[in-house]
């Protein structure tokens, strides 16, 4: 079983052998959200399934509508709502899952947490993405996505991983048992630029560890040794237990608890309606700088 993440070699020769895999292509542009489904179209991983962020992988409009678990512009839909998706397609709770997408895993980091908080260990990130399949020789194939005959009987049990509330985040401020890593450029984390929320600045106190951080130069998360080193470098004598992630949306939030786990030293929970629903309430405090 892979549950962190898996080479482009790893997963040809998984094919191979005959075990029950899903694979899910997550790609996506946030300034663009139709693109994610044309990439797809235009290219993607034989026998893949699309993973859309806004329609699958979120809850749009208003959580009392839609039973969102969290706030921001990317809220979690409930359990239930995300059950009956991967239903749909086929995923069973025997499967290997392996997401990708084309964006230095993006997104596709969500649907990789989304599964854990179902409760299914066996998901894991494609390393390098859509390049590393392509340099690979992996097939590939065009067009829609093959659409399972039944759906299945999956259903979620106990979460793998934690997820906090706005409210938890709030009163957990100034103590030494919460810290909060936000994965966002640090511009934005200084809130010298805003481009997608009505306020600048960051959470009061909050570490700042930009996702892409983890990632060599070709795409490529680090090794496992120098992640943790750069962990514990940042954490310096903090404890990795009282590490709650945030970004943006609850996106890009998910490479930084992926790394965590890679390196072994705990993923940490997940503020999944992140910056976008702490500037939501004006009541909430700011920092810059």
């Amino acid at each position: 079983m892979y549950t962190t993440l898996i080479t482009a070699t790893q997963l040809q020769n998984l094919q191979q052998s005959g075990q029950s895999t899903l694979v899910f292509d997550c790609s996506f542009d946030l300034a663009r959200p139709e693109a994610g489904a044309q990439m797809f179209a235009d290219s993607h991983l034989a026998g893949a399934i699309y993973a859309d962020l806004d329609r699958h992988l979120s809850a749009k409009g208003d959580p009392q509508q839609t039973g969102a678990c969290s706030g921001g512009r990317h809220p979690l839909p409930s359990r239930a709502v995300f059950a009956q998706w991967l239903q749909s397609v086929g995923f069973e709770a025997g499967m290997q899952a392996v997401v990708y997408d084309r964006q230095g895993s993006n997104f596709c980091g969500r649907l990789w947490w989304m599964l854990q908080w179902m409760g299914h260990p066996g998901v894991a990130v494609l390393d390098g993405g859509l390049a590393a399949w392509q340099v690979s020789g992996g097939a590939l194939a065009s067009g829609a996505a093959h659409v399972a005959a039944q759906p299945s009987g999956f259903s979620p049990s106990d979460p793998l991983l934690p997820l906090v509330d706005v409210a938890t985040v709030l009163a957990g401020l100034g103590r030494s048992g919460q810290t909060v890593v936000d994965a966002r450029a640090t511009p934005r984390f200084q809130g010298e630029v805003e481009p997608l929320d009505p306020v600048a600045g960051h959470i009061p106190g909050a570490l700042n560890r930009p996702f892409g951080q983890n990632l060599d130069a070709q795409g490529f998360f680090k090794p496992a040794e120098q992640l943790r080193q750069e962990w514990l470098a940042l954490l310096g004598q903090r404890s990795a237990d009282t590490v709650v992630h945030h970004c943006g949306s609850g996106v890009t939030a998910i490479p930084n608890i992926l790394a965590m786990r890679i390196a072994g030293i705990g993923p940490g929970a997940l503020f999944a309606g992140s910056w976008s629903e702490w500037c939501s309430d004006p009541a909430r405090p700011v920092a810059r700088g």
